[in-house]
């Protein structure tokens, strides 16, 4: 059956489970603990909002500059499943010891290096997708990623949900039961991760050696730079993609800021997860039917009623109707703009090449964050960002239309 994983694709599909645990943690109780050791430090919620915008950027940064050096060392010597390994654990390890942490320097250190371990197996997890999969199967693959990511997600979290919600009738305390939340979750993500490090085997290799991989990159990029469609796909990326990062990243920090609890803000976000599962594999199907490009146009065009709708948001039940909308097109317009983007660039130069995809898709993250803690700080509101952030969509929409007008291949600027 054509939509039948291979036990393969099953187990890089599962390694969206596993780190979407994850996700869901720096989108709820990670950036609700900070806030609270913040408020204990004495510091305004417009300032704690600042400071979590500067290490989402800086994680994004570190992992920007160095995607598109590993990922040619990795397509050069077949190395992805060794710098994969070494990020997951990264992130695990450090993900396990956040609730450990002395204070909220500390906690965000271990923050940026966790992150960094979580963003940077996402440039080798990405890349494995043309090793994983075919050309005909690879949008449905990757939104089944997304997809199962979601929902998997939810199991880990509802138990970390249940451990901090009944911390003091268990006697346990919050900042105990945090801490076991965030070493469970390390666990479900390094276990999620084994039947992919077993089966993945990289049958894609560049030529050239580990050694010439550096000097590759000036001309790589040339090359992907002088491919019309490659370039402006990956400038619509940019711009659309930063309103999406920015709004999974900020999501609680800013609903906190405009008067949402801390319950209505983690159900809703749980919510949130449990509906982009169906959504995420509607998608993937309808790109049977319809040019992914498309797909990608409703969803920038989702997005920016979010951004839009967010402006006036004051209200718990106004939170939960935006956390619907942000589910219905969240996982698509991620899977969608990977699975496009993988079968536009050359099999063999996927590392490099999602390295490079990765430098737009963290670098719009990086000036989204950014963008966010500026403007919060400049106007002491952080509504301001968020009028900045709605304008990128329609830019987005408007370059990744061009690329939809240009030619494959060799077309030349």
């Amino acid at each position: 059956m054509k939509h039948k994983l291979t036990a393969l694709e099953r187990s890089w599909v599962l390694y969206d489970v596993g780190n979407s645990a994850f996700v869901m943690m720096t989108s709820t109780i990670m950036p609700i603990f900070f806030k609270n050791l913040t408020a204990a430090a004495g510091m305004a919620d417009y300032e704690s909002t600042a400071w979590w915008s500067y290490a989402t950027a800086v994680c994004t940064l570190v992992v920007a500059v160095l995607g598109p050096i590993l990922g040619g060392m990795a397509d050069r010597r077949g190395g992805k499943k060794q710098i994969f390994t070494f990020f997951v654990l990264l992130g695990c390890l450090c993900c396990a010891l956040l609730g450990w942490s002395a204070g909220w320097m500390m906690y965000l250190a271990l923050f940026i290096l966790a992150k960094v371990g979580f963003s940077g197996s996402l440039v080798f997890y990405d890349a494995m997708l043309p090793d994983v999969t075919e050309d005909g199967r690879v949008d449905m693959v990757s939104s089944k990623g997304y997809a199962w990511g979601y929902l998997g997600s939810c199991l880990p979290f509802v138990a970390c949900l249940g451990l901090v919600l009944t911390a003091e009738q268990t006697g346990l305390g919050t900042a105990f039961a945090t801490a076991i939340a965030f070493v469970l979750t390390a666990v479900w993500w390094l276990g999620a991760t084994v039947p992919l490090l077993r089966r993945y085997r990289q049958t894609h290799r560049a030529e050239g050696t580990a050694a010439t991989a550096a000097r590759r990159l000036r001309t790589a990029l040339r090359e992907l730079w002088d491919n019309r469609k490659i370039r402006l796909f990956l400038l619509a990326f940019f711009f659309y993609i930063d309103g999406v990062y920015t709004i999974i990243d900020m999501a609680t920090s800013y609903g906190k800021d405009v008067g949402i609890s801390d319950t209505n803000l983690v159900l809703a976000l749980l919510l949130t997860q449990i509906v982009a599962f169906p959504f995420a594999l509607l998608f993937g199907r309808m790109a049977d039917r319809f040019r992914t490009e498309t797909l990608l146009q409703v969803c920038i065009g989702g997005y920016f009623f979010v951004a839009v709708f967010a402006l006036q948001l004051d209200k718990a039940w106004e939170f939960w109707f935006l956390a619907v909308c942000v589910a219905v097109f969240q996982g698509a317009i991620q899977a969608l703009s990977r699975s496009c983007f993988a079968k536009i660039i050359p099999k063999e130069k996927a590392g490099e090449y999602f390295g490079f995809f990765d430098i737009f898709g963290k670098g719009a993250s990086f000036f989204g964050a950014l963008l966010m803690g500026i403007s919060t700080q400049l106007f002491n509101t952080s509504k301001a960002g968020v009028v900045a952030l709605a304008l990128l969509f329609p830019l987005g929409l408007v370059l990744l239309r061009r690329s939809m007008a240009a030619e494959s291949g060799e077309e030349r600027a």
